[in-house]
């Protein structure tokens, strides 16, 4: 157990304190199936909380989802008729406060039991208070977390240790090692970074680096890409004049790579078949000097609009958006009419875990599959689009070889006129040696750069 010098009390509002609005989020994602980022968004606008605060709602939610299952097991010691019979307030209760004790090292254990107990007070009968409070202190006499079993598997412990579902980390143990999927699941609950990258239309990226130092921000260039820059304790970037005068987007530095892989030159003609938001149209356009032809299409008519919306914020004339199912596309658009093609697919997200915790609660082994047969066919269906010599990037935000490498290596077969080729020099040796790289394909797991997940190939159609 850790405990700090400072404080834990935070300041009430008109909803109450942090610790009862992130309770009330927790309650709701957990009953509901409601989305933590959307709902602690929405929650936080209503609080009335400060800045401080606010950032201790965010925490304390997306740690608590994010180790649920640690905390899970080691109140399973302590609670005698089991996590799973009490009511969800008391139970989310019990998390959220274990949470603080185990992993913020700046509040004072004795404050986050204080603080449960008041909140049970408030909340239920004399008896509930009595047993939160007789948990809680429990666990603090029991001192560190419980050695686990010496009669685990690896894969039990792994996933005991770093909280994720079992099924998936005996899926990364198959796929990468035990290390490597250990690696994955502790990169997985380390607070994600922000990145933007710069419209290099409007500034460069050394000139907007100075700026922000300038005005006192901690920003340092991106390692992963040449476009990026990671800043910490920028706030919500989204709402500087940066971003509002189209001098940078929100953007992980995984997903910067995919424009880059693309090498979309000005004048050509490129497909962006499931484009929303916009974030690789909009950096395609700028890779293009604004010069050619971007179609921006996705399924859904209101994210092709927040396409849209970003290519004009950026200053961006030369993208146009569309609205339709990419497996159709083939019926719509000329064969063979693209100079570039970006498919960047559906899938199960598994690489973006660290932005969206509850992810991996909510995914099951066959979602997997059931999307692996859709990027197979959206894949063969977009290709015929291309211009012979022409490059096709695929690409997605996980991990899952059966999403990745192998839907690239079935569509080769099958298609002898295309074939892989290799990445362009100073993208790969900026990589060499972290991505992995075995099979069609390059694949950034979020160890390698604390980025996301992300897998791209580059195809290339002869004939």
């Amino acid at each position: 157990m850790t405990a700090g010098n400072q404080a834990g009390n935070p300041k009430k509002s008109s909803t109450g304190s942090a610790r009862e609005v992130a309770l009330d989020i927790l309650v709701r994602v957990e009953q509901q199936g409601a989305y933590s980022n959307l709902l602690l968004n929405s929650s936080l606008q209503k609080s009335g909380l400060s800045r401080e605060d606010t950032g201790l709602v965010t925490e304390l939610v997306y740690g608590t989802i994010s180790r649920t299952y640690t905390l899970d097991y080691v109140l399973g010691d302590f609670v005698s008729k089991g996590i799973a019979k009490l009511q969800p307030w008391v139970r989310n209760l019990l998390r959220l406060s274990l949470y603080q004790i185990m992993y913020l090292d700046r509040i004072p254990s004795h404050a986050a039991v204080n603080e449960a107990v008041n909140i049970s007070k408030k909340r239920g009968h004399q008896g509930i208070s009595g047993m939160v409070n007789g948990v809680l202190r429990s666990v603090l006499r029991a001192g560190e977390l419980p050695k686990l079993s010496d009669r685990l598997r690896v894969d039990e412990r792994i996933a005991i240790l770093h909280s994720h579902p079992l099924w998936m980390v005996q899926r990364w143990i198959a796929e990468y090692g035990a290390d490597t999927a250990e690696a994955i699941c502790a990169a997985n609950n380390e607070p994600p970074a922000v990145s933007i990258r710069v419209n290099t239309t409007m500034i460069s990226r050394d000139s907007l680096l100075n700026q922000m130092v300038e005005q006192g921000l901690q920003a340092t260039p991106s390692k992963v890409s040449p476009f990026g820059i990671v800043v910490k304790g920028g706030g919500n970037l989204a709402l500087s004049s940066w971003y509002r005068d189209g001098y940078i987007s929100i953007q992980d530095e995984s997903s910067m790579l995919v424009a880059e892989a693309v090498a979309p030159e000005p004048g050509m003609r490129v497909l962006d078949c499931c484009a929303a938001p916009g974030g690789k149209s909009a950096h395609m356009g700028e890779l293009m000097k604004d010069e050619g032809y971007i179609y921006a299409n996705d399924l859904h008519l209101h994210k092709a609009k927040l396409v849209s919306d970003q290519a004009q914020r950026l200053g961006l004339a030369c993208i146009v958006t569309g609205s339709a199912d990419a497996l159709e596309l083939e019926q719509t658009l000329e064969t063979a009419s693209f100079d570039r093609v970006l498919l960047d697919a559906p899938c199960s997200g598994l690489g973006v875990i660290r932005r969206k915790p509850d992810l991996k609660w909510r995914k099951q082994p066959e979602d997997v599959a059931s999307v692996a047969k859709l990027q197979g066919e959206l894949l063969q269906s977009v290709s015929k689009l291309l211009k012979p010599g022409g490059i096709l990037v695929y690409s997605t935000c996980t991990t899952e070889q059966a999403e990745n490498e192998e839907i690239v290596a079935a569509f080769l077969k099958q298609n002898p006129n295309f074939v892989s080729v290799t990445f362009d020099s100073p993208l790969w040796e900026r990589l060499e040696g972290t991505a992995l790289a075995e099979g069609e394909g390059l694949q950034l797991l979020p160890q390698h750069y604390g980025s996301d997940g992300f897998y791209i190939a580059r195809l290339q159609r002869n004939s």
